[in-house]
C-alpha cells in the first residue's frame, strides 16, 4: 500500500520515492505528496525527476489502494528507480485554501438552515457547491459569514478516529445521501468551533490563509437544488 503523505501533512511539496510498478504510462510509488483526486477536488499535477531527467506527471488518480502518476513517457525509468517528486505547489495551495472555505461554508449552511452538500468540485481557479436549499438569497450571506470566520484565524486540526467514534459526532458527514464510508480509521478535519468533517484532502493549517472568499455567481438548477460558484482572491 502506498504512504499517502498529503494524509499527515498538505504542505509537503517535494519527497523521493522507490518506483514499485510501471504500467503503460503510468508510475507506482511507494510514497506520494501528489494528491489523486476526490471528494470533489482536482487531481494534483507536478513532475519526476530521474537524475538529470524531468518527466511531467499530467494525471494523478487512485486505483484500490493504489496511486497512478500518468507522465508523457516512462521511458527511461525502471522499477526499483529512486526518483526525485515535486508537486505544483502554486495550484495545489490555491486548492487548499478553496477547500477549507468550502469547509466553513458547508458548516454554515447546515448549522443555520439545515442544508446539505448535493454536489460540488474544486479546480484551482474556482469552486462550485450545491446546496439542498429553497431561497438563493441565503447563499450571499452564507459566504459573507464564511469570510468572518475565516478571519478569525482559527488552527485547523486534522486526526485521525476509529469509524465507530466518529459516527457519534453531529453532522460528520454533510454531503446528502453520502454513506457513511466503510473504512475502520477515519480522517477527521476540525475548525474548532464551526466544523468537524470526515475527510480525506488537503487543507491550510489555518483559517487566515484562505484570504478573501469571492462569490462569482449563483444558479438555481431547480427546486431546492441552489449552486454557488466562489473563488478567492490570488
Amino acid at each position: 500500500m502506498v504512504e499517502k503523505l498529503y494524509l499527515t501533512d498538505s504542505y509537503i511539496k517535494n519527497f523521493n520515492s522507490k518506483i514499485i510498478d510501471i504500467r503503460e504510462n503510468k508510475v507506482y510509488l511507494e510514497k506520494t505528496a501528489f494528491y489523486p483526486g476526490g471528494g470533489g477536488l482536482d487531481f494534483d499535477i507536478g513532475f519526476l525527476k530521474k537524475d538529470e531527467r524531468v518527466y511531467k506527471v499530467i494525471e494523478v488518480g487512485q486505483e484500490g489502494d493504489e496511486i497512478y502518476h500518468k507522465l508523457e513517457t516512462t521511458e527511461g525509468l525502471s522499477v526499483g528507480d529512486v526518483i526525485y517528486g515535486e508537486i505544483d505547489w502554486n495550484r495545489r495551495y490555491r486548492m487548499m485554501r478553496l477547500h477549507t472555505a468550502s469547509h466553513i461554508i458547508a458548516a454554515i449552511a447546515y448549522t443555520k438552515y439545515n442544508a446539505l452538500i448535493t454536489g460540488g468540485h474544486i479546480t484551482p481557479e474556482y469552486a462550485k457547491d450545491d446546496f439542498n436549499i429553497e431561497d438563493k438569497n441565503l447563499l450571499p450571506q452564507i459566504l459573507n459569514e464564511a469570510n468572518e470566520i475565516a478571519k478569525r484565524n482559527i488552527d485547523v486540526k486534522v486526526y485521525f478516529l476509529q469509524r465507530e467514534e466518529a459516527l457519534k459526532i453531529p453532522g460528520i458527514v454533510k454531503l446528502a445521501e453520502r454513506m457513511p464510508p466503510e473504512v475502520q480509521i477515519w480522517r477527521i478535519v476540525e475548525i474548532p468551533g464551526i466544523d468537524i468533517q470526515a475527510d480525506g484532502g488537503p487543507h491550510v493549517k489555518n483559517t487566515g490563509e484562505i484570504g478573501d472568499i469571492v462569490l462569482l455567481k449563483i444558479e438555481n438548477r431547480g427546486k431546492n437544488r441552489k449552486r454557488v460558484y466562489y473563488t478567492v482572491k490570488p
